[in-house]
């Protein structure tokens, strides 16, 4: 959580939002903190990883990949299938999402709606 919270204060610094629009990200980070469960690690190989991202450019993308294959693609490739290039992505951190893979966690562990109104999900369930 201390990461997305420092990219916050990253885009305040370099004036791509508010400090009210950052503050307002960080209350709802705080809130969903709550909404994260863990599982053990048996039952998280069998959920699925859902990314959802709808940037300002009408970029629209829909991933919904098994836990199983996400792992395996992170050990061999180090990346996931996914186009980059999508406005709201290139700040995506995998090693974030292998780490709350790793770790259990289950729900909704990434919710960003940026101020130039990218909206970017990412759920484990």
């Amino acid at each position: 959580m201390n990461e997305e919270i420092s990219r916050i204060l990253k885009m305040v610094e370099e004036g791509k939002i508010t400090a009210d629009k950052a503050q307002e990200l960080i209350e709802a980070l705080n809130e969903k903190k709550t909404e994260i469960q863990t599982v053990q690690t048996d039952d998280i190989m069998n959920m699925m990883l859902k990314i959802k991202v709808n940037s300002h450019e009408g970029d629209v993308v829909n991933v919904k990949l098994p836990i199983k294959l996400i792992k395996t693609l992170l050990k061999t490739v180090g990346k996931l299938p996914i186009e980059s290039n999508v406005k709201g992505l290139e700040n995506l951190d995998l090693n974030l999402i292998s780490e709350a893979i790793d770790n259990g966690l289950c729900g909704k562990i990434v919710d960003v709606n940026s101020a130039n109104g990218d909206i970017v999900e990412v759920v484990i369930e």
